[in-house]
């Protein structure tokens, strides 16, 4: 499985953006989006069970919304009211990080 993330760019702060993960051949069901800002370890923002659990730290909670396409192979991450801190390459996996890591999409936040 490829999971391939897209939607990243430059935002300034209070802005909006809308990550994208697609994949081939599977449907998405239990899934999650991590970042990775630079100098730190890899964090897990925002995850999604049977379809629409949802669940945030309290860094994105409020701001982040994931939720699954209705095709089930897309997963999306809106971020809205973006935060300079909000900065990091962004990636799509499973709770479990089942899958193999994809190239990520790059955020970046002005201040």
């Amino acid at each position: 499985v490829q999971l391939q993330a897209s939607g990243g760019g430059l935002a300034q702060s209070g802005g909006s953006l809308r990550l994208s993960c697609e994949a081939t051949g599977i449907a998405f069901v239990n899934m999650a989006w991590y970042r990775e800002a630079p100098g730190k370890q890899r964090e897990l923002v925002a995850t999604i069970r049977s379809g629409r659990n949802t669940d945030y730290p309290d860094s994105v909670k409020g701001r982040f919304t994931i939720s699954i396409g209705r095709s089930k192979n897309i997963l999306n991450l809106q971020m809205d009211s973006l935060k300079p801190e909000d900065t990091a390459v962004y990636y799509c996996n499973s709770p479990g990080m089942t899958y193999a890591w994809g190239p990520g999409t790059l955020v970046t936040v002005s201040s």
